[in-house]
């Protein structure tokens, strides 16, 4: 009776045994964006019923699979991967919430920039990548330390066994990773030459898999032994290189070609209906999903002739709970930098930890990028390392330091009279603060300016900053349309700034700070008060000897220096204002005596920018500036106009002197009507009401200012332009009008960006 028992029970057991005999292998390809057709893939599969004993990728394949092995579900897999989240993360785009505004500079006219360093080659300073990598990279060890720490970095352990194919460029070979830090893994499976740069893995340098095994269904068969192999291809090879885009010639000569089948008996090759997409556009992963899906359900008879077991769905349900429940939380208790000073790693530690022995994930993110945001870093790689004594993680950070020297160029090139260079110097020094000092200059016709500027950042909890500049402006009016140096006519209106100060800033949001200025300022003006000169005349003259101290308040993130789509600013500025003006009378002046008159006064100026959601290719935008002054009249109508505050919202206005644009106290808004014409070029239609509280006149008799009535004129102001936005700057052919001018209209055309360096009185 007991050996019929035994004999029976064995039956049994054997009998429940081919539910894990046979072994399935799942391979994904590579083929960027294109591999959202795996999720669907997968999903088939599960809703079949179809066993996946092992599965294996290259770079998106990789990151499916990785996904998938560590217990993420394909709706979960679909969710991560089409979401805004991830198309920012490779794309390399910052979230506004990480981007602090008050550790920007100035915008200045720069195209290029470039970091110098006479000890290296110049090739070393360029570029490795297209996109950034500092988003993906956190974002992946985010998702992979949890899982990869249950494993204890044996990829066997994890929900489902899986390999990750990278190459060895040293070697010329693929490799297959089946242990290790499986974040790093991925990351160097999906590193494509030119958009993302190469992760040392192994102390070697390591790139996209595909550029040797992009289907490696070897794996599946040397490394997992398996009975069945499943494969699911979305790209044979890049496609045909582009005769005017260089990295997709390189990218086909690099990436390897894939096998059009599966060169192993019992296999199923899926090939689902992918279209023609970029590279890193996720946008279409929900479609390329439904594809994937597709296509397996239409393999599925010819996979059951060869699995003939079946996955369990609730037990899967239960793995995956049970996986999930042994994967940490990421907790950090030490943060270990490579590539830094001993006085660095101490401010890092500081940055990042503030003094505490815990960091959560959430506590760490937006230091972490508010350390990469400071621009000390050309490369930084994480690392989460599991600890099982202190049952917390380790940071590891790989460090890479920017070159402390660096240099902008740009300008604006134009068919009117505002051409000018600008060349920008920078020196950036990590200690224990953060140093940066600068010097500048514009070279031109019309505007000229040097500045010499030095700032520390102190990175407490609560960070702050000061900065000491010194700054000279030199704008020349009224010229004729020669190019930067050739003209020899007089100027009609010539203006001198000379200011030195000192601010105190600190970031009160993201988009945000506020400022305290003080200036110390002398302002150096020529200039006739009639249009009947000659080269022989000497000019009326100016001067003004001032202190203003100041308080500002900004909020900004708009997309673009100059000409943005999208975003708003905000800033108010509170300013006071007490000097000595000195009238020192020229040969043609209506006045022979010199003057000198102490004034003083309150400015109080709110500039509101903002740009509306968009309705198809069609955005709203809305400027308004309202200035509220007590400040007196000058000697002169001229002078008074020079040292008057302008409404100004379209850049070319900032290069003439409109008397009926410039008022003591004044309200000015408008509307912005923006097409999207095609891809970066826009339609731009802007129209503007000004509104001077008093205008200024100028009385007849003996040419002093004079205020008007109260809102009794108004003057309109508009432009229109096409505009491409190149990789260099904006490129804008357009008409502006000006209401109440001798000349209304006037046609523009220019390359490059109009902006200044930034006057005495904000």
């Amino acid at each position: 009776m007991f050996k019929r028992s035994l004999i029976l029970l064995i039956t049994l057991v054997l009998w429940s045994l081919p539910a894990n005999s046979q072994k399935v292998a799942v391979i994904l390809s590579g083929g960027a964006s294109k591999g959202g057709a795996h999720i669907g893939v997968l999903r088939a599969l599960e809703e079949q019923h179809i066993p996946i004993s092992f599965i294996a990728g290259t770079s998106v394949g990789a990151i499916i699979g990785g996904l998938y092995a560590s217990g993420y579900t394909p709706d979960e897999i679909e969710k991560l991967i089409s979401s805004e989240e991830f198309q920012r993360n490779a794309s390399g785009l910052m979230y506004d919430e990480y981007v602090y505004y008050y550790r920007r500079e100035e915008p200045n006219a720069a195209w290029i920039s470039m970091d110098i360093n006479p000890k290296k080659k110049l090739t070393s300073s360029l570029p490795t990548s297209l996109k950034s990598p500092f988003m993906i990279d956190f974002r992946f060890m985010e998702i992979f330390a949890p899982p990869n720490a249950a494993a204890g970095g044996d990829f066997d352990k994890l929900f489902i066994p899986f390999r990750c194919v990278v190459a060895d460029i040293d070697s010329s070979s693929a490799v297959i990773i089946k242990k290790g830090d499986l974040s790093s893994a991925i990351r160097a499976s999906m590193s494509i030459p030119f958009v993302y740069n190469p992760i040392i893995l192994n102390n070697k340098l390591m790139y996209d898999g595909g550029m040797y095994n992009n289907f490696p269904t070897n794996v599946a068969a040397d490394d997992f032994k398996a009975d069945v192999i499943i494969g699911s291809r979305v790209a044979e090879r890049y496609d045909k290189p582009d005769p005017e885009d260089p990295i997709s010639q390189l990218l086909v000569m690099l990436m390897g070609k894939q096998s059009s089948t599966i060169p192993y008996p019992n296999s199923v090759l899926i090939l689902p209906n992918v279209p023609k997409i970029d590279l890193l556009d996720f946008s279409h992963t929900v479609t390329l999903a439904d594809s994937g899906y597709a296509a397996a359900m239409r393999s599925i008879p010819a996979i059951r002739k060869l699995v003939h077991d079946s996955a369990n769905a609730k037990d899967l349900i239960r793995r995956r709970e049970t996986f999930r429940k042994q994967q940490p939380a990421l907790i950090f208790d030490s943060i270990i930098t490579r590539g830094l000073t001993r006085a660095q790693n101490v401010y890092v530690q500081h940055i990042l930890r503030h003094g505490k022995e815990l960091v959560s994930l959430d506590e760490l993110r937006p230091e972490y990028y508010r350390f990469i945001d400071e621009g000390f870093v050309r490369t930084i790689y994480p690392e989460a390392r599991f600890n099982p004594q202190t049952g917390h993680y380790d940071l590891l950070l790989d460090i890479r330091k920017s070159d402390k020297l660096s240099v902008d160029f740009g300008g604006n090139l134009s068919l009117g009279t505002m051409n000018e260079a600008f060349l920008e110097l920078r020196y950036r020094y990590l200690w224990s603060n953060a140093l940066h000092f600068m010097a500048n200059g514009y070279f031109g016709t019309f505007y000229a300016s040097a500045k010499l500027a030095a700032r520390v950042d102190f990175n407490s909890k609560y960070p702050w900053y000061i900065a000491l500049n010194y700054t000279y402006n030199h704008f020349d009016y009224f010229k004729n349309s020669t190019f930067f140096f050739d003209d020899k006519t007089p100027s009609y209106i010539l203006e001198r700034e000379y200011f030195g100060n000192a601010t105190a800033g600190l970031p009160v949001s993201n988009a945000g700070k506020l400022e305290l200025n003080f200036a110390y300022a002398f302002t150096d003006d020529k200039y006739y008060q009639s249009n009947q000169f000659t080269r022989y005349d000497t000019a009326d003259q100016t001067g003004f000897n001032f202190f203003a101290p100041s308080v500002c308040f900004e909020l900004n993130n708009l997309n673009r220096k100059q000409y943005p789509n999208a975003g708003a600013r905000l800033k108010l500025c509170i300013s006071y204002i007490n000097g000595i003006e000195d009238f020192l009378p020229g040969s043609t002046s209506f006045s022979k005596n010199e003057i000198e008159a102490h004034h003083d006064w309150f400015t109080f100026r709110l500039l509101y920018d903002n740009y509306f959601k968009s309705l198809g290719p069609l955005k709203f935008g809305f400027y308004g500036e309202m200035m509220i002054s007590n400040q007196p009249l000058f000697s002169n109508y001229i002078s008074t106009l020079i040292h008057s505050p302008a409404f100004q919202p379209i850049p070319e206005s900032q290069t003439l002197i409109l008397p009926n644009f410039s008022a003591l106290s004044y309200a000015g808004a408008g509307l912005k009507i923006l097409l999207r014409v095609f891809k970066k070029i826009d339609y731009r239609l802007e129209g503007y009401l000004f509104q001077p509280y008093q205008e200024i006149l100028e009385d007849p008799v003996n040419h002093t200012a004079v205020l008007g009535p109260v809102a009794s004129d108004r003057s309109w102001m508009a432009s229109t332009c096409f505009m491409y936005h190149s990789p260099l700057g904006p490129i804008s052919i357009g008409v502006n009008y000006y209401d109440r001018m001798p000349n209304s209209f006037i046609f523009n055309l220019n390359f490059g960006y109009i902006i200044f360096n930034p006057r005495a009185i904000p």
